[in-house]
This record gives C-alpha cells, sequence and structure tokens, in this order.
C-alpha cells in the first residue's frame, strides 16, 4: 500500500497558521521604538536569518523522511538527542503558556470577565482539540485562520489608514542587532517541529520552500501589524484597536479560536517530543499534561514581555541547529548509530556560552548569525582535528 504523502498546498496552509498569531502581533510592539522603517528593516533582516535555517532544517528532515527530534540522531546521536527533546518539551511548554495568556488577555481587552476566566475558557478547548484530534478539526483550523487573517486586514486599515503617527516614547531602548534578534526567534522556535511535517511531503525540497515562505511572510505581516498599531495609534493593546474598530463579539471570537488552534499546535507537538524522550509516553496524554500545565501557568504568571524567552529560544537551538547544518550537507556526518556524540555535545555547550556572551555585543545581524558561524567553524575545526588524529594512528 502507497504511503500517502502531503502536497505543497496542505504544507503551506499548515506554516500559514504557524504565522497567523496574537503572540507576533504583540512582539511587533516591541519595535516600535525603533520608527517604521528601522523596526521594518530589522524584521526582514531577522526573517530572512531565521527562515534559512528553518528551511534548513525542514529539508534535513524531508531528504531524510525523519521527524524533527529524529534528525537530531543525526549529530548527537541516541542518547546525545534526548537533551534537545527535553528542551524542546520545555519550549512548547512555555509557549502554550504564553499564547493562552496572550489570548485571554485580548480577549479580556473585548469582553471584561477576567483573565483568569478567559485563560480557563482557552484552555479547556484546546483540551478538547486535543481529545477529538486534528484530523477532525482540519475545517475549523483552517476557518479561525482565515477569520484572523481578515481580521489582520481590518486592523491594516484602523492602524495605517485611519490613524496618525505619534511619538513613541518608551523606558528601555532597543538596538537595530536587538531588534533583529527578536525577530530570528520566532523562526527559530519552529525548527524543531518543521520536519515532523516535512517528512511527509511528495516534493521535500519544494514543500518545505513553500512552508519557509510561507510562514515567513506572513510572520513579517503580523509583526509590521503590531509595530505599526504601537506607532500609529499609540495603543499596544490590540484588543483596545478592534473595540475601537467595532469588532466586538466578532474580535472575541477571533481572538479566542486563533488562539486555540495555533496553541493546541504547540500542545500536540510537545506530545510527539515526549514521545522522543520515553516510548512509554502517550502522545495524547503527554499533550492534555502540558495543556493543563500551560493554562495554569498563564493564570498564576505574568508574561506580558517575553523578549528573555525568545533570546533564551535562540541561544539553545541556534548552535544545535548549526552543527545539524554542518554535519548533514558540509561534512556528510552521521551519528545517529551512535548513542552518544561528546564533541558535538560539547561544541553546542561552546555555542551556547557563545550567544549568551554575544548578547552583551550590539550587532547589526543579532546575535543567532555570528553564533552560527562560530558554532560552524568550530564544528570544521573538531572534525578536521579528529580526522588527522585518526590517521595518525
Amino acid at each position: 500500500m502507497q504511503e500517502k504523502r502531503t502536497s505543497l498546498l496542505s504544507n503551506g496552509l499548515i506554516w500559514f497558521g504557524a504565522g497567523v498569531s496574537i503572540a507576533e502581533i504583540l512582539t511587533g510592539t516591541y519595535f516600535a521604538p525603533l520608527g517604521f522603517s528601522k523596526g521594518l528593516a530589522a524584521i526582514i533582516v531577522g526573517h530572512i536569518i531565521g527562515c534559512l535555517m528553518l528551511f534548513l532544517a525542514g529539508l534535513i528532515g524531508g531528504n531524510t523522511r525523519k521527524s524533527a527530534m529524529e534528525t537530531v540522531k543525526l549529530s548527537f546521536g541516541q542518547k546525545g538527542s534526548l537533551l534537545f527533546s527535553f528542551l524542546n518539551v520545555l519550549q512548547l511548554v512555555g509557549w502554550t503558556a504564553i499564547m493562552i495568556y496572550d489570548g485571554a488577555a485580548a480577549a479580556n481587552g473585548v469582553f471584561n470577565a477576567g483573565a483568569w476566566v478567559w485563560c480557563i475558557v482557552i484552555g479547556v478547548l484546546i483540551l478538547l482539540w486535543i481529545l477529538i484530534g486534528i484530523s477532525n478539526l482540519g475545517k475549523i483550523n483552517t476557518i479561525a485562520m482565515t477569520a484572523l487573517f481578515i481580521l489582520t486586514l481590518v486592523l491594516c486599515k484602523v492602524i495605517f489608514f485611519d490613524g496618525n503617527a505619534v511619538t513613541v516614547i518608551s523606558e528601555e531602548s532597543l538596538s537595530f542587532g536587538a531588534a533583529v534578534e527578536l525577530a530570528v526567534a520566532m523562526p527559530l522556535s519552529w525548527l524543531p517541529l518543521i520536519s515532523d511535517y516535512t517528512r511527509e511531503a511528495k516534493n521535500p525540497f519544494k514543500a518545505t520552500l513553500v512552508s519557509t515562505l510561507t510562514y515567513g511572510a506572513v510572520s513579517c505581516w503580523m509583526y509590521i501589524i503590531g509595530m505599526g498599531a504601537a506607532i500609529y495609534t499609540g495603543e499596544y493593546d490590540i484588543a483596545q484597536i478592534m473595540v475601537k474598530a467595532g469588532l466586538g463579539i466578532a474580535g472575541l471570537l477571533i481572538i479566542v479560536f486563533s488562539t486555540v488552534t495555533t496553541t493546541f499546535l504547540d500542545a500536540y507537538s510537545a506530545g510527539v517530543s515526549s514521545v522522543s524522550i520515553s516510548g512509554k509516553i502517550s502522545e495524547k496524554w503527554a499533550a492534555v499534561v502540558v495543556a493543563v500545565v500551560g493554562t495554569i501557568a498563564a493564570i498564576v504568571y505574568p508574561m506580558d514581555n517575553i523578549t528573555n524567552f525568545l533570546y533564551l529560544i535562540g541561544s539553545v537551538f541556534a548552535p544545535m541547529i548549526a552543527i545539524q547544518i554542518t554535519d548533514y550537507f558540509l561534512l556528510k556526518k552521521d551519528y545517529a548509530a551512535q548513542q552518544v556524540s561528546i564533541s558535538n555535545l560539547l561544541i553546542w555547550l561552546a555555542g551556547f556560552i557563545a550567544y549568551r556572551i554575544l548578547m552583551g555585543i550590539d550587532t547589526p545581524v543579532g546575535n543567532t548569525l555570528p553564533d552560527m558561524a562560530i558554532t560552524m567553524l568550530l564544528c570544521i575545526l573538531v572534525h578536521g582535528i579528529s580526522k588527522r588524529i585518526n590517521k595518525s594512528r
């Protein structure tokens, strides 16, 4: 029986949905202190860097027909990959909480019932999505994403045509390099997931390219919406802009259901990654636990500023993908048969430390690109030294 493969359209729709989210709009508001021109440049440069890595990560999974966490084994070994599976589950729990928090805050801005009430409502709906299953919710997901995209067009009219530029006053100064890094971090956060979809594609290269370009374009648009809202209306609260636009209940429904359908992917993928840690874990019930933990965290902890979380994602996954790119495309190395690749884990640690150091250095291209260059160079040098030692024996 021939295995069913996904089309270019289905892959594009998945990543269209990933890009359309309240969280990306809110992240865009952080760029307002730069002004529109510099902010736009930072968004584009950051997304080019982040989406290039996303493309290469997806291509590795597509070519090898392996899931995201399975591709990590190619560079870090069977046991070495467990570290990244665990870190990926943690980041997905974090994203689940952040998405619920942002969705609840926006919903509460439209209909004031208490943010904690909206956290519970959204959390319960996510649980229903998980228990029913994604295959039965495809049409609802498409409708919700389409509705949110239409909402962004309405927001564009309110922001760019009805508003007037205001002077942005910020206590915190954001450098161009730091802004680039915030733009890089969002596509970077999807690195541990993209291969889960591209491995099933009929044409891995084309599907990965379509997925990356679709996500990159939509994500940039969401950032621009957020930045424009802060600059041209002086309003950082998207919910208030919706109220001013007269969207009311329609806006509320769109916020809730788009949050549910997007956050479901985070919770579900956390379940998939949990199986990589232990085969005894059930994907569905692990996803349920993640949704519950994320809901509780959204109620208990304030998550208005997620910049540190985004930088942490960059410091973990930038050196990881740098090693994977070097091993797969340049060195043609495969460590999947080994239990652990000590050398690559040490190189990753060096890359992680280098990223944290680079955070204190302002570069025009952010931290990720220099960190990846350092990590890839280290990888090539270590491989060369190892090769010479083996030859001399």
